[in-house]
């Protein structure tokens, strides 16, 4: 798979701009950037773009998403995050901007279940093979059933996390839901 790299600069709140390694990648070179959700879309033959930005540990009173869509410029509705939860029966995934929550009632109903909690961040980590701000849809060691927001499809493309921290993946909603084989109900809260 060739990747092909540029920079793209995006405005911050100051004067400063901050510039970032954006890649698309094409199916014949496999880029630097790596990871089981990189590999998995690769091998879905699923065009996405990675963007990288430097994490830092000052942005945890805020989330992982609000320091991405601060350090990059971006509006925090078309970053979301990836969160796992447990119905009883089943552990699913489920997908929601990094602005709002995850509505535990409306995720339950969505896969069909009477109630779900949220998972616990060992037992998340262990099964999806990412660590906490990293846990990527995709790729995951455990495949899960996976609910997107439906607000995702108001957008042309967005971001979710690559499986690690700074690392992002660009990706058009419906190629996520495929990648996924996921559905997309109302599941997140504002």
């Amino acid at each position: 798979m060739q990747t092909a790299y540029s920079y793209v600069t995006f405005p911050q709140r100051s004067h400063e701009s901050m510039m970032v390694c954006v890649s698309r990648k094409s199916k014949k070179t496999t880029g630097r950037a790596s990871t089981p959700a990189t590999v998995a879309l690769e091998r879905a033959g699923i065009e996405f773009r990675t963007v990288e930005y430097e994490h830092s540990s000052e942005h945890m009173d805020d989330g992982y998403g609000i320091e991405a869509a601060e350090k990059l410029g971006l509006d925090p509705k078309r970053i979301f995050k990836t969160l796992l939860a447990d119905t009883g029966a089943e552990r699913v995934v489920g997908i929601v901007p990094v602005s709002g929550h995850l509505d535990l009632k409306a995720l339950a109903a969505a896969v069909g279940a009477k109630k779900a909690s949220m998972a616990d961040p060992r037992r998340a980590q262990r099964e999806t093979g990412y660590v906490l701000g990293g846990i990527s849809p995709l790729g995951q060691r455990t495949q899960h059933r996976t609910v997107l927001d439906s607000s995702a499809l108001a957008y042309s493309e967005i971001l979710v996390s690559g499986g690690k921290r700074g690392f992002d993946i660009g990706i058009s909603p419906q190629a996520l839901l495929t990648a996924l084989k996921a559905t997309t109900a109302d599941i997140g809260t504002w």
